[in-house]
């Protein structure tokens, strides 16, 4: 038992997942400010795969003008301050440059780089990715000690607690938590295994929403409740910041367990879209030479879906994660077509080649899509991120593995591989492989 001058430190208060705590004293001061920075570099290379036709959004191979190689550079500052008593303000300002391969993000159910915005930037475009208000309302439990990191001050709090949420920040900030695969700039790259795949989250054309966000912490549960923004055109920048036109609203149970001593979770998300969007049975009318999902937009179009998320701890080097997610499909995507999606892997951490700082990373990821979409693409229709003119349909199968090595302080290198089947859900195609090199530092 803690005696009762010490309080638990746990690394984030905003993470959900299972934590190892260690005591410290309770007169610990808490932060005023800080400030934190990342910079993840990023370059990837394809194989000259098979590809026998293409159309307007095919994944292109070297002879067919798809470019050598892929990147992306990315630099974010965090700033934090106090406002009052529980209520901090956190403020990102963001640089990225990067290519995808084709100039343009298409090809893929789930993109090989989750640092890839929807566009090419050749130079540095700098934004603002996150500026957002926290308020912390303490009801009791055990007294914990939250560690300084990025986005979140250093200071006490309670377990049970209420922690509300209004701005800009990215949907993932909150939702799909995973302590295994989570963390594109260290972990997982794809698409399909940093996140629940048929999660058609909100973002904009560089990932990021605005909205409220609020969440109940007691004793090992985690209810979280949001309204966040999605584009007025889908996937454009533009967001509807009046939250009643465009938006999604989700919720999120996690429930924290403890299985032959190690800690786990296991998490229920729900979400449901209201916006302006295409159906893809309007879009295949017979009245309609060559479907197009832009003709059949309109406002008021509604999706939903579910995932289930877990991540279970076996000792401590080594952790596996699983997740499966699902929506109908009927309309077109707010992130990536992805209709259902599989995935899981495990982490192994080095600490049996006295490298406890290095990780090696295995996962997979099986993606489909809805009867309507098939029939669309089999039409020759193009969605957001997919179409060669026709489609030999089958699920998209993806294979990642990597292994992170600390190489100094905090810098990280990662050399990561990857095979994609049936790439865009088209058998006819491919296989697809990608080697890629990771640099990524904290301070």
């Amino acid at each position: 038992m803690f005696q009762p001058n010490e309080v638990l430190v746990a690394d984030s208060a905003v993470s959900d997942s299972p934590k190892n705590y260690t005591s410290l004293p309770a007169d610990v001061s808490p932060e005023r400010w800080n400030l934190h920075g990342q910079a993840t570099f990023v370059t990837q290379q394809k194989n000259n795969f098979n590809s026998p036709y293409v159309g307007a959004n095919s994944l292109l191979n070297s002879s067919q003008g798809g470019g050598s190689n892929s990147y992306t550079l990315s630099a974010t500052a965090f700033l934090g301050t106090q406002l009052w008593h529980g209520a901090e303000f956190y403020f990102n300002p963001e640089v990225f440059q990067g290519t995808p391969f084709n100039g343009q993000l298409v090809g893929l159910g789930g993109f090989q780089n989750g640092e890839l915005q929807r566009g090419s930037f050749s130079n540095p475009a700098y934004y603002t990715a996150r500026a957002y208000i926290r308020q912390t309302v303490n009801l009791g439990g055990e007294n914990l000690y939250v560690a300084s990191a990025a986005n979140q001050l250093a200071g006490p709090t309670d377990q049970n607690r209420l922690v509300l949420s209004f701005g800009k920040f990215a949907s993932l900030d909150f939702f799909d938590q995973n302590s295994y695969s989570h963390d594109t700039r260290t972990q997982f790259q794809n698409f399909a295994l940093f996140s629940m795949g048929a999660y058609s989250y909100a973002a904009d054309t560089k990932g990021y929403t605005f909205g409220a966000v609020a969440e109940w912490y007691q004793d090992n549960w985690v209810y979280r409740a949001a309204r966040l923004a999605l584009p007025t055109v889908p996937n454009t920048q533009a967001l509807d910041f009046s939250l009643r036109q465009d938006y999604i609203d989700q919720i999120e149970l996690t429930r924290q367990h403890s299985l032959f001593g190690n800690s786990g979770a296991v998490r229920l998300l729900y979400f449901h879209q209201h916006a302006y969007m295409g159906d893809y049975s309007a879009a295949t009318s017979p009245s309609l030479a060559t479907p197009d999902i832009t003709s059949a937009r309109k406002s008021g179009q509604t999706n939903w879906g579910y995932g289930i998320n877990v991540e279970q701890t076996l000792n401590n080097d080594v952790g596996v994660f699983g997740r499966w997610s699902w929506n109908p499909g009927n309309t077109e995507t707010q992130t990536v077509d992805i209709s259902r999606s599989l995935s899981g892997g495990v982490s192994f951490k080095g600490t049996r080649w006295a490298r406890e700082d290095d990780s090696i990373g295995i996962g997979f990821a099986v993606n489909g899509l809805a009867n309507s979409q098939i029939m669309y693409l089999q039409q020759g229709g193009i969605s957001p991120f997919i179409g060669d003119g026709k489609l030999n349909y089958k699920n998209e199968q993806i294979l990642e593995g990597y292994y992170s090595a600390k190489i100094y302080k905090s810098l990280f290198l990662s050399l990561d591989f990857q095979r994609i089947a049936n790439p865009g859900y088209n058998a006819s195609r491919g296989p697809v492989n990608f080697l890629g090199l990771r640099a990524h530092i904290e301070i």
